[in-house]
């Protein structure tokens, strides 16, 4: 093997060795952070949303979308709707749910490791009734606008699971009724619409966000209109979760003045709601996403009015309020999801690990001198018992003298950067010098005597 590149090996195998306890140290502080922090998330979650076409099935789809650019994939699970949810998330067969307001069990959701991700817009209760039906109530007016006008009327209510009939029951009762006062049927919102506008039920009950295809044909049908609330304040008073809000007039067509009035509706604020052992990185993904899909102004609502922490009923985690309520971090902007989720959480270990290489590259270069160095200073032993014997007189000169040719011969093998020649040759000069002062001995044999005489200048 060439001389050069065995140098440059050898430089290779004592940088290695030099830089090794550092790295191996590294290293295992990192993949004991990585175990420990756990910054990568899962590929796949599953987000339990509502019923096949209402709104909270297409919220998901745009989630699922959002999430699949930054290479994770969510499946969506359809269900009757918040109760259904809710249960799905309690029992952990989701990862995280669309839950309306109303729905949680405070007690029992923090016990099952619930959190809140932020409340994303107002879902309406819609009472729409037919113009028809409203005239045999009400002749003079044609409309209705109590829970109480609904007595005695065929009225479809959604399936159980979709939460839909508990605040109806609650509505009741608040207005002195009981289930027995009308003729309720439970029927999934699409079956329900159709059952309206085929005359086949008087009123239906639906709670669902202004997006759903369903409410914007029922607030078009010409034959269909949407119950006022006129008592809204008070059942805001009397139910925590409810809202009042305005259905500005025009807002669904301009154009064609519809509707022709403001219409005052209860509204209960649909949340994202997540398990605790969801992955962190995960709950951050979902509530950065919320911001951009929620964050737009509403027929009930503001831009930037949603997202919001203030109508959570249940904890609000800290991703959740850091994306909603805090600055993001600058690298976001730039970072892809993975690159970003991790840096944002080991961005403290590497911190640490910065810190630890301070220290340890003042280590590193004297480590690598030793080692150069080691391979020349390591025949200084050889060399000092050679002398000591010579001091002692103990061995025969001949002896001692092919000993040092040994030694010259094993320290001129030795390879060193060019960095470090000068100790090389400081021992074959230190050699040389033990060899000149073994000759200016008197031989005691004529072989001595003749390798004095062939010594350069004689004895």
């Amino acid at each position: 093997m060439p001389r050069s590149i065995k140098l440059f090996l050898l430089s290779i195998r004592d940088l290695i060795a030099s830089v090794g306890p550092s790295l191996v140290l590294v290293v295992g502080l990192l993949a004991a952070a990585w175990w420990f922090v756990d910054p990568q998330p899962p590929k796949i979650l599953s987000l339990a949303t509502g019923p096949d076409g209402s709104a909270d099935a297409g919220f998901g789809q745009r989630y699922a979308m959002a999430f699949r650019a930054e290479g994770v994939e969510v499946r969506l699970v359809p269900t009757a709707g918040a109760a259904d949810n809710l249960r799905l998330l309690r029992d952990g067969q989701v990862d995280a749910a669309f839950v309306r307001g109303g729905s949680a069990d405070p007690v029992a959701d923090d016990e099952a490791g619930l959190l809140s991700l932020g409340s994303l817009f107002f879902e309406p209760l819609w009472v729409f009734y037919r113009i028809d039906v409203a005239r045999r109530v009400d002749r003079k007016t044609a409309t209705l606008g109590s829970v109480v006008q609904l007595r005695g009327l065929r009225v479809a209510v959604d399936r159980p699971g979709s939460g839909v009939p508990e605040i109806v029951e609650n509505l009741l009762q608040a207005n002195r009724m009981t289930s027995s006062n009308l003729e309720r049927v439970n029927l999934e919102p699409a079956a329900a619409a159709a059952a309206l506008q085929a005359g086949e039920v008087d009123a239906i009950v639906l709670f669902s966000a202004p997006q759903s295809p369903l409410v914007q044909r029922l607030l078009r049908a010409s034959d269909i209109r949407l119950m006022n609330f006129g008592q809204s304040e008070a059942y805001v008073r009397r139910f925590a979760f409810l809202s009042a809000v305005t259905l500005p007039r025009g807002v669904v067509e301009i154009a064609d003045d519809l509707p022709p009035q403001d219409v005052t509706l209860l509204a209960a604020t649909t949340s994202l709601l997540a398990r605790e052992d969801t992955h962190p990185a995960l709950r951050q993904l979902f509530a950065r996403t919320a911001q951009r899909l929620h964050g737009e102004a509403g027929w009930f609502n503001r831009a930037r009015d949603f997202p919001n922490t203030r109508t959570s009923e249940l904890p609000v985690s800290s991703e959740g309020d850091r994306a909603i309520n805090g600055t993001p971090p600058f690298w976001q902007a730039y970072l892809p999801f993975w690159a970003s989720n991790l840096v944002e959480r080991m961005w403290l270990v590497i911190g640490g690990v910065l810190v630890l290489l301070l220290p340890l590259s003042r280590i590193v270069p004297p480590l690598y001198t030793f080692r150069v160095r080691r391979r020349v200073f390591r025949w200084y032993a050889r060399l000092r018992e050679i002398e000591d014997r010579m001091d002692r007189g103990d061995g025969a000169r001949n002896d001692l003298l092919d000993e040092l040719d040994e030694l010259d011969r094993v320290a001129n093998g030795e390879t060193v950067p060019l960095s470090h020649a000068e100790e090389l040759y400081a021992l074959r000069s230190n050699i040389e010098k033990t060899r000149r002062r073994l000759l200016a001995r008197p031989p005691s044999d004529p072989d001595t005597a003749a390798r004095v005489d062939a010594a350069p200048g004689g004895a």
